[in-house]
């Protein structure tokens, strides 16, 4: 009578326990081709547990004792009080004996060696399960174009929309959901999880999040950070005994030289900062440089302050972002402003305005 797939696995089970010991032989590796051959079934068996042993000697659950990031020591396992090297000796020979009078091996040599065997098939199974689950890293890299808008669904359920000419990278596992933004602008819409805290890393800051809403961009001198609800908080990341900041709904925190400068406008009014999101900016007492960074980000032919007296202008309005040229012919009207083009750009310098006739 044949025997049943459990018994199989399990010697399938002591011959890879043996094969895994110091004093594997030529007669030990003949004597398992012999019952390799007995039986498809013998074949199947053995390897699907080489299989699963290979793919957990890495797993933490078989490395008791063993610093992390090192694996156990090659037949390590088997010093284990249930793995007895006599009980295997005689069950080889009782597995040779089997073979010389041309019978199959009937069982294993003791209920302990059939204990381990057991036990191997259970730790296998189960560390599969939890290199699987535990070590599991869910990425993603996006990108968009100049003028481009991208909306991203993360795997914890949160989304992520992306602005043009704008980059973000995810990493998220059971314990942490890290997301690099390398460069540009993002808006997100984080979903609860109080046991994985969101944090954006950007400019060498991190925008730790649970549930909430707010947009980061990086700016060629810094950091933005605008929060639509919510609570977030503000933490150097290149000098971590430096005090975070905590930014509830309303806030706009703007990063320079390493400071942190807040101001508190309530959520309707931070939304206005995040018109970029229907193709539109708003500008209310704006750097120029600022709102030339927001342009540039969404037109190919870029404008370029020539001239260090235009840095103190601050523009205000309203303005579609993909047309450029309306925004630098109402610089014309409204400031001594000139503007001159080359190529794929525009130059803008001071000019002297006339001065009226009496």
């Amino acid at each position: 009578m044949g025997r049943s797939g459990g018994q199989i696995e399990r010697i399938a089970a002591s011959w890879l326990a043996r094969r895994d010991g110091d004093h594997w032989s030529l007669a030990d590796q003949s004597a398992l081709a012999a019952w390799l051959e007995q039986d498809p079934a013998h074949r199947v068996a053995f390897l699907r547990l080489q299989a699963a042993w290979r793919e957990t000697g890495r797993l933490k659950a078989l490395a008791a004792g063993t610093p992390q990031g090192q694996l156990p020591e090659r037949g390590a396992w088997r010093r284990s009080p249930y793995f007895d090297p006599s009980r295997f000796q005689r069950g080889d020979a009782l597995a040779r004996g089997g073979r010389r009078h041309g019978s199959r091996p009937s069982r294993l040599a003791s209920p302990v060696a059939a204990v381990a065997a057991g036990l191997l098939v259970i730790l296998l199974a189960g560390g599969l399960w939890w290199w699987r689950d535990a070590g599991h890293v869910e990425r993603g890299a996006w990108q968009t174009a100049l003028g481009g808008q991208k909306v991203v669904h993360l795997a914890d359920g949160s989304t992520a929309t992306l602005a043009g000419d704008s980059e973000l990278r995810a990493a998220m596992t059971r314990r942490e959901r890290d997301l690099d933004l390398v460069r540009g602008e993002a808006f997100f819409e984080v979903a609860k999880d109080h046991a994985r805290p969101f944090v954006v890393h950007a400019s060498g800051y991190r925008v730790i999040a649970v549930g909430t809403r707010f947009d980061v961009r990086r700016e060629s001198d810094g950091l933005r950070v605008v929060v639509t609800r919510g609570v977030v908080r503000l933490q150097s990341a290149v000098d971590p005994g430096k005090a975070a900041t905590d930014l509830p709904a309303g806030s706009i925190a703007r990063v320079r030289n390493d400071e942190v400068f807040v101001q508190h406008v309530g959520p309707e009014q931070a939304l206005q900062h995040l018109g970029w999101r229907d193709g539109y900016a708003v500008f209310h007492d704006t750097p120029l440089v600022e709102a030339i960074a927001e342009f540039n980000r969404y037109n190919a032919r870029r404008i370029v302050i020539a001239d260090p007296a235009l840095d103190d202008l601050k523009v205000g309005g309203n303005f579609r972002l993909d047309n450029s040229d309306a925004f630098v012919r109402l610089l014309q009207q409204v400031f001594p402003v000139r503007a001159e083009r080359r190529g794929d750009r525009i130059m803008l310098s001071r000019t002297e305005r006339k001065q009226p006739p009496d």
